[in-house]
C-alpha cells in the first residue's frame, strides 16, 4: 500500500521520527524503499549531485519529471515528492497549478515541494484546495541561494527567527501537510515543530524536529570531494569502494586478468575447425 499525506500526518500525531531520503532514478528508487524510507524525494538537489550544476536553479521542469517517473517506475509504496524546480511556481497560481499538477499526473508523484513562507501560502493555498498535496520548505531556500548570499544558517537573529516562525505558521494554515526546515539553529527548529500540527523534517536543523532528510550522494558519499557537510553524516563511502573496483579492473584488464574462460560462452569445437578449414573464398557471406 502506498505511503500518503495521512500517514505521514499520524506518524507525528504517535510521536513517530520520519525518515526521509532524496532518489533521482530506478535504481536509487528501490534502494530506498527496500531500507524502509517512507518519504522519497525528488529533489533539484540533483542538479548538482547527478548533473553536475553549480546550484539548484539551472534545473528545469523537464529534468526534474525525467527524473521523478525513474523514481515512481522504482518505488510502489512510498510517497513520492517532486521538487518544484526554481520560476516554476512563482509567477503566479495557475503557472503553479499547471506545472504541480504535471508531477502527478505525467511523473507519478503523489506531492510536490515548494520553498518560501508566506510569500508563498496562498499558491500553497490554491495547490492543496485542487487536490495536490504540498511540502513546504523554509529556511535555507537554495533556489535563493543568490539572494540569500550564499549557504548561510538562517533565523539566527530575533527578526529572522520570529519571521521563519510566522512561514511556517501560515504554510500549515495555507494547507501544507509537512515542512522541511533546512539549515535552522536547533533550538528555533525545536520551537517551530512544537507550535506545528503538521510534521517538520530537517536537514541541518538539529534532533527535534518531526523527521529528517539526506541527500542519497552525501550519506552514501558518491563524490569525490574532500570533506562532510556540517549537516550530514556519511553512511558509507560508496566512492571509495567504487574507485577502488575500477583500479582493480583497469589493472586487471591491461595485464590480461580479465575477462577469463568463465567469463566466456562455450561453442562446438567443430564449428570452429570447419571454419578454419576453408579457404576465405569458401566462407559464407554475411547477411
Amino acid at each position: 500500500m502506498r505511503t500518503t499525506v495521512r500517514h505521514i500526518r499520524d506518524m507525528k500525531r504517535r510521536g513517530e521520527r520520519i525518515p526521509m531520503l532524496t532518489a533521482y532514478d530506478y535504481p536509487s528508487a528501490q534502494l530506498v524503499e527496500a531500507a524502509g524510507v517512507p518519504i522519497i524525494l525528488v529533489g533539484d538537489s540533483l542538479g548538482q549531485v547527478v548533473l553536475g550544476y553549480d546550484s539548484t536553479v539551472p534545473v528545469t521542469l523537464d529534468e526534474m519529471l525525467h527524473h521523478t517517473r525513474a523514481v515512481a517506475r522504482g518505488a510502489t509504496s512510498a510517497l513520492i515528492v517532486g521538487d518544484m524546480p526554481f520560476l516554476t511556481y512563482n509567477v503566479d497560481e495557475a503557472q503553479a497549478l499547471r506545472n504541480a499538477g504535471r508531477f502527478l499526473q505525467e511523473a507519478g508523484a503523489q506531492a510536490v515541494k515548494v520553498e518560501g513562507g508566506t510569500r508563498i501560502a496562498p499558491t500553497v493555498r490554491r495547490l492543496t484546495e485542487a487536490g495536490i498535496p504540498v511540502m513546504g520548505h523554509i529556511g535555507l531556500t537554495p533556489q535563493s541561494i543568490h539572494q540569500m548570499g550564499g549557504y548561510r544558517v538562517q533565523g539566527r537573529t530575533p527578526r529572522a527567527a520570529a519571521r521563519l516562525l510566522a512561514d511556517a505558521q501560515a504554510l500549515e494554515d495555507a494547507g501544507a501537510f509537512s515542512l522541511v526546515l533546512e539549515v535552522v539553529p536547533s533550538a528555533l527548529a525545536r520551537l517551530i515543530s512544537q507550535r506545528l500540527r503538521i510534521p517538520t523534517i530537517g536537514i541541518g536543523a538539529g534532533p527535534d524536529c518531526d523527521g529528517q532528510v539526506l541527500v542519497l550522494h552525501d550519506m552514501l558519499r558518491f563524490h569525490t570531494e574532500d570533506g562532510t557537510k556540517k549537516h550530514a553524516k556519511e553512511y558509507a563511502d560508496i566512492a571509495g569502494t567504487a574507485q577502488r573496483a575500477m583500479t582493480e579492473y583497469v589493472s586487471e584488464v591491461r595485464s590480461g586478468a580479465f575477462p577469463g574462460p568463465e567469463h566466456g560462452f562455450a561453442m562446438d569445437e567443430s564449428v570452429i575447425a570447419e571454419l578454419a578449414g576453408q579457404e576465405p573464398s569458401a566462407r559464407p557471406a554475411d547477411r
